[in-house]
């Protein structure tokens, strides 16, 4: 499942019937989840598990369904959704809105902090429900092939939060990269200006654990927020927006990033697993560095041959460092704030973050005579909220979503296998995908699967 062919087999068998997506439903009536028999005029029964923040903006996006339930440990987090739904039931802990509401929720969308992602994505699952799940699928390597796994056995349709995969801009510039118009591409660099971003949710603590244990608010259950995470005493800092700062809570500006920005690049170039990745961070303090990711960090993959495909070296970026200019730039050009370059020896490609926005080919004198490549990718209709959209076409016909477990899964592998690869810095690990194993180093390989805490499993 590891490999590029099977990774894009699994696209295109999802983007296949994308374009299939169906205008907004108007009729109030329930569905009921039988693939292929569903009239898109029906409604699903949508529950949602962590509704501030992104997870609004999921439920919003997909309202023109039936909001049935709400679920969210934190009262004040949850209330403007609580709000907008009144008549949607509203649960703390998902397993009791599981229990409760079995027969009456058809989908499920999941928007917790990303330790929490696998634990609620799979018990939608196996209670037979389809699945929407923000990015990255899961906060450890063996928690989203378990969910691919799991996506696969069940027969669910699902979709990763990764909504630049569904964008006209995105499939283009894969079909350009696919037609040879670069040539053989042999390196890839991809940047993002997290975690210091500016804006309150992506500008991540760089801190050692706080001593202070001040007491936890009325309206949060701080045990039901750390889920399976290691115990630990209530802080601020925590939640609701810094969390994916920590180590044990989020997955840092590569896991928050890199299923968007290296998106096109795993497609387009069928990257699958890599062979190796070596990191290194700017930390230097031991207390702050086992509790909160660095302040920047490089992350370097090296990917073996792909078919007709060259071996491949893929450079990620993050705390505000970004590549060498390529030298096919004009003077004028400059790096967004997040991007990637794909350089081939042929041509460069570069586009912005999501693989939506500043696309450029270049050189411009070379590119601009190329014969426009014939499309083979589908198109999701480039409606407003089309991403989730898709995701609801896909479970009223049963035809997988463009980002479906199947597809997302193997991305969020290699994205957080340079996650865990910054934990060790400095080291080169060697990785085996097909067995899901480290083969050089023990603590790492440790780190591919990080035991839960008492009461909770996969």
């Amino acid at each position: 499942m590891n490999s590029g062919n099977v990774t894009r087999r699994a696209f295109l068998a999802a983007a296949t019937t994308s374009a299939a997506l169906t205008g907004c439903a108007t009729q109030v009536n329930t569905a009921r989840v039988v693939p292929g028999r569903i009239s898109p005029n029906e409604r699903l029964n949508i529950a949602a598990i962590g509704i501030g923040g992104m997870g609004g903006a999921n439920i919003a996006a997909c309202a023109t369904e039936n909001i049935v339930a709400l679920c969210d440990v934190d009262d004040l987090c949850g209330a403007k959704a609580f709000a907008a739904y009144p008549d949607a039931s509203r649960y703390r802990d998902f397993r009791v809105m599981f229990d409760k509401e079995h027969k009456a929720i058809d989908a499920v969308i999941v928007a917790t902090p990303d330790h929490t992602h696998a634990v609620a994505a799979m018990e939608a699952m196996r209670a037979g429900k389809h699945v929407y799940c923000q990015k990255p699928l899961a906060h450890s390597i063996y928690e989203a092939r378990r969910l691919t796994e799991a996506a696969r056995e069940t027969g669910v349709q699902t979709q990763m939060g990764n909504q630049g995969n569904s964008s006209d801009q995105m499939r283009r510039l894969c079909e350009w990269v696919r037609s040879g118009a670069l040539g053989q591409v042999r390196e890839v660099h991809a940047w993002s200006d997290r975690p210091v971003g500016g804006d309150p949710w992506s500008d991540f603590p760089i801190m050692k654990r706080p001593d202070k244990t001040p007491p936890v608010p009325d309206t949060l259950d701080w045990d039901l927020w750390l889920g399976p995470a290691p115990e630990r005493p209530y802080h601020p800092i925590y939640t609701p927006l810094t969390w994916r700062g920590f180590w044990d809570f989020g997955t840092g500006a590569l896991g928050d990033m890199g299923c968007h920005i290296l998106d096109p690049a795993f497609l387009a170039l069928d990257l699958g697993a890599p062979e190796s990745v070596q990191a290194t961070t700017t930390h230097y303090e031991p207390d702050i560095s086992a509790e909160t990711y660095p302040r920047a960090s490089i992350v370097r993959y090296r990917f073996p041959a792909r078919g007709d495909m060259a071996p491949l070296t893929l450079t990620w970026y993050d705390g505000r460092l970004k590549p060498p200019v390529p030298d096919d730039f004009a003077p004028a050009m400059r790096l967004g704030a997040n991007g990637a370059v794909l350089i081939g020896d042929k041509g460069t490609a570069v586009h912005g973050s999501h693989g939506a926005g500043g696309l450029h080919f270049l050189p411009l004198e070379t590119m601009r005579d190329q014969p426009e490549p014939p499309q083979t990718l589908p198109r999701v209709p480039q409606r407003e909220n089309a991403h989730e959209q898709d995701w609801i076409r896909a479970c009223k016909d049963g035809n997988p979503a463009g980002a479906s477990f199947e597809y997302g899964g193997p991305l969020t592998e290699m994205v957080l296998l340079g996650v865990l690869a910054m934990r060790v810095k400095d080291r080169k690990l060697l990785w085996d995908g097909e067995n899901l194993r480290i083969t050089n180093d023990k603590e790492a390989d440790a780190l591919v699967n990080p035991p839960y805490r008492k009461g909770w499993s996969l």
